[in-house]
């Protein structure tokens, strides 16, 4: 089931992003660290409705964040589509014990037909550049590359910024 989260998921939440990040820096990928993602980018997420959760059998296994706000960074980005009604896709995780069943197919699906209910032209998002199996997993979704972004306090390689038009 994906719900809007609520405060008292954030524990459960911060578990899984935390479970991604060990596995990811396991596999030598150095998208998240310490910093982010945090308790207070869940907590502004949920203050402005845009956190979901996905829940099986009463566990929070993954989560994804759904936004209408552009953040600065994205600016330089030359986009398919003009900035306004566009949805943003932020945080989406799986723990790694649930991955590979096709949980956040399920959340990206969810994403994609909420910017659709809201009339967004376009899905953006951005992923870490040396993450070749979330590049992959957008790509597939028919996602465009069309740029780089970065975010020192998370890694000093780039991150690859992707949109779909809806």
């Amino acid at each position: 089931m994906i719900r809007e989260a609520t405060n008292k998921d954030i524990d459960a939440i911060l578990e899984v992003t935390k479970s991604c990040a060990r596995y990811m820096i396991e596999h030598h990928i150095f998208q998240w660290n310490e910093y982010y993602p945090n308790r207070k980018a869940f907590e502004n997420d949920i203050k402005r409705n845009e956190l979901y959760v996905l829940e099986l059998n009463n566990e929070l296994v993954g989560c994804v964040v759904v936004s209408t706000f552009m953040d600065p960074e994205y600016i330089p980005i030359q986009w398919l589509t003009p900035n306004k009604n566009n949805s943003y896709i932020h945080r989406l995780a799986i723990h790694p014990k649930h991955q590979g069943n096709g949980y956040a197919q399920q959340l990206m699906d969810f994403a994609e037909k909420w910017a659709k209910e809201n009339n967004s032209i376009s899905v953006r998002l951005d992923t870490f550049s040396k993450n070749q199996r979330n590049q992959t997993f957008y790509e597939l979704r028919g996602y465009q590359r069309l740029g780089s972004v970065f975010f020192p306090k998370q890694s000093e390689h780039p991150f690859y910024c992707y949109e779909l038009l809806l």
